[in-house]
């Protein structure tokens, strides 16, 4: 008699949109339910689960999201077991316009609902199953994330904020700060360190806010830094007013700790940081990225900056602008402002058009491309260490790499030039993106 053949377990496809705390989190789901038997689907027309994690952050996000389970809904009126559920800040953030919108949901889980999703997919049944409680107490500090491979992963320090932007659903859709216990964190990146991770970035809403008992981020990054195997540490997404001397002085002092931060200013208007409650004064921001630049040699900087908000003129704008010729920053995540359900800024509506909000980020674009441009000319001949990461995107057998100021190495690939390995970098040409030549 031929051998019984044992059940096929039940295949999940998982899809992220958002920042990388969602993408961390995807990791986080995808251990959950490998541990309750699930297998993984690399296509959703071979899932039995089809998953959604999301961001709601901007409108442009929920309207792609939206559109995206459109289009999976065919799947589903064609096999009718099949299970789709949205995950994350989208589901927490307005979960009945959601229903309304997309009837062919069977789940629909928030941030700190991952532990019940199994549950959640077996009960789901005519009714959508639904867990969205913020809790304040849950932060996965016991579940060790799949990484996906790669010689970089992202590990969430900690999770929700307690600032409050007036602009910012975060605190509404991830909770209040609570950080994880550095004694996990230091095991889940030694784990890391020992399946080939090269490159350590830590996760938190506001990630310089971390204090667990008397460690500070500043005492963490320190204790990151001795974890053997691990040659680089990042972090992301810092509060400016979180960033303590401790920190700066980790930066400095530690080699594996790389010289590159994230500083979003939102806008260059004192007026403006004043109605997004955004906690500091323009000369503040700026007395601090003399702080950064004065500590630590070779710093890069990146930040975001919002277009379009509430009460925004001319003069405001301007002020913006001149914020970053001022900085001259290396890179700038740009963005027009939309108006969020359940945050601050809400009732205040929209009170600037979108052509102009179109107009002002596309001025802010060509701005910073301009500066870019000029801050990568300088670094024509230098040498960088740079952390190979693969072939590069426009293949033709180039590769690329990050040096430590985050920047994008591309060059000749060589038999040496393993995946993981840091070999020295010379730069021969550049673009406002990208920094070109061969290893030297």
């Amino acid at each position: 008699m031929p051998e019984p053949q044992s059940p096929r377990a039940r295949r999940v496809y998982l899809e992220t949109y958002g920042c990388q705390m969602n993408v961390a989190d995807s990791q986080t789901v995808t251990t959950v339910l490998l541990n309750a038997g699930y297998g993984t689907a690399s296509r959703p027309e071979d899932a039995d689960v089809i998953l959604l994690n999301t961001c709601a952050i901007r409108d442009h996000a929920e309207e792609r999201v939206l559109k995206r389970l459109g289009d999976l809904a065919h799947l589903k009126r064609a096999r009718p077991k099949l299970k789709l559920g949205l995950l994350g800040c989208m589901a927490q953030h307005n979960r009945s316009a959601i229903l309304q919108n997309a009837s062919c949901l069977d789940l629909v889980a928030g941030p700190d609902s991952y532990r019940r999703l199994p549950e959640l997919i077996e009960h789901a049944s005519f009714d959508p199953a639904i867990d969205v409680r913020l809790d304040r107490s849950e932060t996965y500090a016991d579940i060790s994330a799949a990484h996906s491979g790669g010689v970089r992963a992202y590990v969430t320090v900690m999770r929700g904020c307690d600032r409050f932007c007036a602009f910012c659903v975060v605190p509404y859709v991830r909770g209040r700060e609570r950080s994880l216990n550095p004694q996990s964190l230091m095991r889940e990146i030694r784990a890391l360190a020992a399946q080939g991770v090269r490159e350590i970035v830590l996760l938190g809403q506001t990630v310089n806010a971390y204090r667990h008992c008397e460690i500070d981020f500043g005492s963490l990054l320190r204790m990151a830094a001795q974890v053997d195997g691990v040659e680089r540490i990042r972090f992301t997404s810092p509060h400016p007013s979180d960033m303590s001397d401790s920190i700066i002085e980790a930066i400095a002092s530690e080699p594996k700790v790389m010289p590159q931060i994230h500083l979003p200013v939102q806008s260059g208007s004192d007026r403006m940081l004043a109605a997004m409650d955004r906690g500091y004064t323009v000369a503040e921001y700026l007395a601090l990225v003399d702080r950064v630049r004065r500590a630590i040699s070779g710093v890069a900087l990146s930040t975001d900056i919002i277009v379009g908000f509430h009460g925004e003129d001319d003069r405001d704008f301007e002020a913006t602008l001149d914020l970053m010729r001022t900085v001259g920053y290396d890179s700038a995540f740009s963005f027009k402002y939309s108006v969020r359900e359940h945050t601050r800024a809400f009732k205040l509506g929209d009170s600037v058009s979108e052509t102009v909000k179109g107009a002002r980020l596309q001025a802010v674009i060509a701005l910073q491309e301009e500066i870019a441009l000029r801050r990568n000319r300088a670094l024509v001949g230098d040498v960088f260490p740079v952390l190979i990461e693969g072939p590069a995107r426009r293949g033709g057998g180039m590769m690329a790499g990050k040096t430590p100021q985050f920047k994008t190495a591309i060059f000749p690939a060589r038999e040496d030039a393993a995946l993981g390995t840091t070999l020295p970098f010379r730069v021969e040409s550049v673009t406002a993106h990208s920094l070109m030549g061969s290893l030297a």
